[in-house]
C-alpha cells in the first residue's frame, strides 16, 4: 500500500526527519521528500514529503504527489492554532471536515463560494476506538495566522475550535481526485480575542512542535498497524 504524509511547515519537517535517521534525502521541484520502511506492516511503502507552508503550495503538492507517486492515501500530518475556551493544547483533531475561510466575495453569494471549497473527508476506514486525547471535528483554513478578533466570529459562524494553513487547500485536491485523505493537526497554542500565546514568540511553537510531531507519528503508526 503507497502513503504519501504530506508535512507542512519547515519546524514540522526538521521535528520529523530524526525520527527516521536512516533515510536518503531526495528532492523535488516542491521540497524534500525520502521513503522511510514501517516495521509493523511491511506491505506499507511510506513517502514523507515536505509540501510547505499555505494553501498555494499545499494544494500543488498534493497533486503533485498524487500524480508521482499514486498513494492510496495520503495523510497530513502537522499542527494548529487552537480557539481558547474551545480546545487544549495537546489536543489532537482529526479532521472531518475543511473550510477555506480567507474567501471574500462581494459580487455574488458569498456563503456559496465558502461552500466551494469546504470538504468533508470519509473517515469509515478508520479502526475505533480513537486513541486518547483525539477528536473528530472541524478545522478551518486561511493563508494567515489566526486574527484574534476573528476568534469569536470563527467559532460562531463555522463552530470552528482551530485554525491552520493547509489544511483546506490538501483537502479539497484529494477529494477532487478521489483519494482517501487523513489530517491529523496538533494543537500547540491557543489565541483568543486579545492575542495568541505564541504570536511574538516562535520558540515556543517551535518547542511544542517537535513534541506534537512525534505524538502524531505515533498516533499513525496505531491506526497504519491496523490497516488490511
Amino acid at each position: 500500500m503507497d502513503i504519501v504524509v504530506l508535512i507542512s511547515a519547515h519546524a514540522e519537517w526538521r521535528a520529523i526527519q530524526p525520527l527516521f535517521p536512516d533515510t536518503r534525502m531526495a528532492s523535488s521541484p516542491f521540497g524534500e521528500y525520502f521513503h522511510a520502511p514501517f516495521d509493523t506492516h511491511p506491505s506499507a511503502r511510506l513517502t514523507f514529503f515536505y509540501g510547505g507552508w499555505g494553501k498555494i503550495s499545499a494544494a500543488a503538492t498534493t497533486q503533485y504527489v498524487i500524480d508521482h507517486f499514486h498513494p492510496k492515501l495520503l495523510v497530513n500530518l502537522g499542527t494548529c492554532g487552537g480557539f481558547a475556551g474551545h480546545i487544549q493544547v495537546g489536543d489532537i483533531l482529526l479532521v472531518e471536515k475543511t473550510i477555506v475561510y480567507d474567501i471574500l466575495e462581494q459580487m455574488g453569494d458569498a456563503a456559496a463560494a465558502i461552500a466551494d471549497y469546504t470538504t468533508v473527508l470519509d473517515l469509515s476506514w478508520l479502526s475505533q476506538p480513537f486513541p486518547p486525547g483525539v477528536q473528530r471535528g472541524l478545522l478551518v483554513s486561511a493563508d494567515r495566522d489566526i486574527i484574534p478578533a476573528d476568534v469569536p466570529w470563527l467559532v460562531q459562524r463555522f463552530g470552528a475550535r482551530a485554525a491552520d494553513w493547509e489544511s483546506g487547500a490538501i483537502a479539497w485536491v484529494a477529494h477532487k481526485n478521489r483519494i482517501p485523505c487523513l489530517i491529523l493537526r496538533a494543537v500547540t497554542d491557543l489565541v483568543d480575542s486579545r492575542g495568541g500565546e505564541a504570536y511574538g514568540n516562535v520558540d515556543l511553537f517551535q518547542q511544542r512542535t517537535t513534541a506534537a510531531m512525534h505524538r502524531l507519528w505515533e498516533l499513525f503508526r496505531h491506526w497504519l498497524a491496523a490497516l488490511e
